[in-house]
């Protein structure tokens, strides 16, 4: 009976957890379906008794989506690759080689990702305005190396680590050499943390607002948080738009954890063992 009861007990807590966590998704997905006179109907209505795309067609053809979408996929894709190759090379560094100083420089990376955004985004701004990238997807992709790159760095060292160093030491034995060795054995044994270090770069900078928000003021380089953010106005917000546009940004990235999902999950934990 004990065992019964904390069963229920658990199952009923995964229960409500999952509720918290899928609710807010599940309205944002019926009420994109849903006409304004139901969006704004009290009571509310669960689901939608004539459900429609005309937000749908809104957001997709008379708005500026879909140009925000794809400057979204850029400088996602852009920032993600240029951070996760920076990470491997620094990451191998510091996991591999014993210097003076590494234990301090790992502990001074990580510190770059406790900086409030708040803190930097003047000092950016003016460097950028005297760069002249400010509106340019560079501008973007380089500025938020700063939001992923240390965290990347720390995590995939972690996994770096947990692998044996011992095959490294045979294959240097057998004439193989140090950018060999990363591609060809530790690249491929540390997969999953690779793949989670890649979902959680893109994830952050796809659903980056601030930043995206002072540095890229022209529409041709706006991306989507900014673009959901103009269905609101001072006196009025298009909620069905909204909702709408919210799917069509989520999309990506569900597609991308599901099809990484056996990898993803696999690298949450293999980091945690230390090698």
């Amino acid at each position: 009976m004990t065992r019964l009861a904390t069963r229920a007990a658990l199952l009923l807590c995964v229960t409500g957890l999952l509720a918290i966590c899928l609710l807010p998704f599940l309205w944002m997905i019926v009420s994109s379906f849903k006409t304004p006179q139901e969006l704004y109907a009290v009571p509310p209505t669960w689901l939608p008794e004539r459900p429609t795309l005309e937000h749908y067609r809104h957001v997709l053809t008379a708005s500026n989506v879909p140009r925000y979408f794809l400057n979204s996929l850029i400088i996602s894709v852009g920032s993600t690759l240029i951070a996760v190759s920076l990470a491997i090379f620094a990451a191998y560094g510091f996991a591999r080689f014993r210097f003076r100083g590494r234990r301090a420089g790992l502990a001074f990376v990580l510190v770059g990702q406790l900086l409030p955004t708040a803190a930097i985004i003047v000092p950016l701004f003016v460097t950028l305005r005297y760069l002249g990238l400010v509106n340019t997807y560079l501008g973007l992709i380089l500025v938020y190396l700063i939001l992923t790159l240390p965290l990347s760095v720390w995590m995939l060292t972690s996994y770096f680590r947990a692998i044996p160093a011992e095959l490294e030491e045979a294959a240097i034995i057998d004439g193989a050499s140090r950018l060999g060795i990363l591609f060809r054995i530790t690249l491929p044994l540390a997969l999953p943390g690779l793949v989670s270090v890649i979902v959680y770069a893109f994830v952050t900078t796809w659903n980056e607002f601030i930043f995206a928000l002072v540095f890229a003021q022209d529409s041709q380089v706006k991306t989507l948080p900014i673009g959901i953010a103009e269905f609101t106005s001072e006196f009025n917000t298009d909620w069905g738009a909204v909702m709408a546009a919210s799917m069509v940004m989520t999309l990506p990235v569900a597609v991308a954890f599901l099809a990484l999902q056996r990898h993803f999950v696999g690298g949450l934990t293999a980091g945690a063992i230390k090698g």
